[in-house]
Parts: structure tokens; sequence; C-alpha cells
């Protein structure tokens, strides 16, 4: 079986480090209020956030609820979203890349 040829794999690696942004809406539970959960989106995986939107109740007794849009290379991304999904917090809606516009 013949190997990819260089080109194609150097093609494949740009592609990965191609910045590109999604848009999610999460709820982070009650019992995740006191974790930094934004901030290691940020820090840990190297991803700009904007909040765009957020809504809490008035004495934080409930989820907290976020739009987020996430900025990054599509593995940094990847692995923001692997890091919620280990939390349990429930991704309400992604973008797609038609709605992104990128």
């Amino acid at each position: 079986m013949p190997t990819p040829s260089k080109q194609v794999q150097s093609t494949i690696h740009l592609a990965d480090q191609r910045r590109t942004q999604t848009r999610i809406q999460i709820c982070i539970p009650k019992n995740l209020h006191e974790e930094p959960v934004i901030s290691r989106l940020v820090s840990h995986y190297s991803v700009t956030v904007n909040i765009a939107a957020a809504q809490m109740d008035e004495n934080l007794s409930g989820d907290s609820c976020f739009i987020l849009e996430l900025r990054g290379t599509k593995s940094q991304i990847d692995s923001a979203l692997t890091y919620l999904d280990e939390l349990d917090i429930e991704i309400l809606h992604q973008s797609t890349p038609e709605e992104d516009g990128w």
C-alpha cells in the first residue's frame, strides 16, 4: 500500500492549525459554580472565549446558562469540548460552520 506523500501530510497539519470558531450553548450546574470552568477553557486549552450571553438567577441557586463563542484551532476547540463533556456539562447547541461564517 502506498504511503501518503509529504505534501498531503503537511496539508493535513496546516488544516489542523488554521484558526476557527464555534458558538455553543451550555448550562453549568449549581454543583460546578465554584469551579473556574470558563477560565480553564482559556488557560488549559488556549481557546479565546467570548461570553455572548449569560442567564443566571439572582441568588445563583440554579444552573447558569451561557452562549459562548470559542476561537482557536480545531484541535484546541475539540479538547475544550471534551473537557466540558468530562465535567458532564451538556452542550445544548453547537453552531455549524455555515452558521459561523468561517
